[in-house]
């Protein structure tokens, strides 16, 4: 089992189940964690199911992606005839996209903005 660093794995856990539609709690996280191999840390999961009991996670979602527009859904996964087929390249689209990254610090924000 691993033991992450700096935690990022309790957080993917818990987004995890928001996205599934399932309650966050200590034992659907703990479950989520040890599927992963993950070390589980019981004060580390009381603390953030703690936390997110007041932070209506979708909303956080919501905001984060208003606060960092160049920051885009993933594309669905393609289809077998459309992975076959090179798609042509645009230089200037790929001008934009590069201007459009987001930094680690935008993101950190936006990670961060779950904790309040």
């Amino acid at each position: 089992m691993s033991r992450g660093k700096r935690g990022v794995e309790y957080i993917y856990a818990s987004l995890l189940l928001h996205a599934a539609g399932r309650q966050i709690t200590e034992e659907s996280l703990k479950k989520v964690l040890e599927a992963a191999g993950v070390a589980v840390d019981e004060v580390r999961v009381r603390m953030l199911v703690a936390a997110l009991k007041e932070i209506n996670i979708g909303e956080v979602i919501k905001q984060a992606m208003v606060a960092a527009p160049g920051v885009q859904a993933l594309p669905a996964a393609p289809t077998a005839a459309a992975a076959q087929t090179p798609a042509p390249e645009k230089k200037e689209e790929r001008r934009e996209e590069e201007k459009k990254e987001v930094t680690e610090e935008e993101i950190a924000e936006g990670i961060s903005a779950l904790f309040g």
